[in-house]
């Protein structure tokens, strides 16, 4: 659901502009909707501090058919393969996680931060170990 250019013509209509696909390395097209969701991404220089580059997806979230096609992407990517569970790390991975885990038929796992929730920790060996002994694909 990537946005379109239009072009002024003489008698005040519009028309849209078609642009051939772009290619990748291995010469398939490139999937339009990345633009989109490219464009939707602000980056914001040497925040929280000096050196790093926040990419804020604020504008994704408020642009429905831009998030719809975040999710999508993933979703295309995973559907099939098996994934029992997908696992989602604050806070992004709590936005896209769930939408991911409900379209393909999986279970999500929230991952914290310790001593965010109430409860025995469990550390990321021991997640790991559970992880692949209780499930057979996992998205990180």
């Amino acid at each position: 659901m990537g946005e379109q250019g239009t072009s002024g013509s003489e008698g005040g209509g519009s028309m849209v502009e078609a642009q051939a696909p772009a290619k990748k390395g291995d010469g398939r097209a490139a999937d339009p909707r990345l633009q989109g969701i490219s464009d939707a991404i602000r980056v914001v220089p040497h925040f929280p501090k000096p050196g790093i580059m926040f990419n804020d997806i604020t504008a994704l979230l408020l642009r429905p058919g831009v998030f719809k096609d975040a999710v999508d992407m993933f979703v295309e990517r995973y559907r099939g393969m098996g994934i029992a569970a997908v696992a989602g790390i604050e806070a992004r991975g709590f936005i896209f996680g769930p939408a991911i885990a409900l379209a393909i038929g999986a279970k999500f796992i929230p991952l914290r931060k310790p001593g965010k929730l109430p409860g025995n920790l469990i550390s990321t060996l021991h997640l790991q170990i559970i992880l692949i002994s209780a499930v057979t694909r996992v998205i990180p």
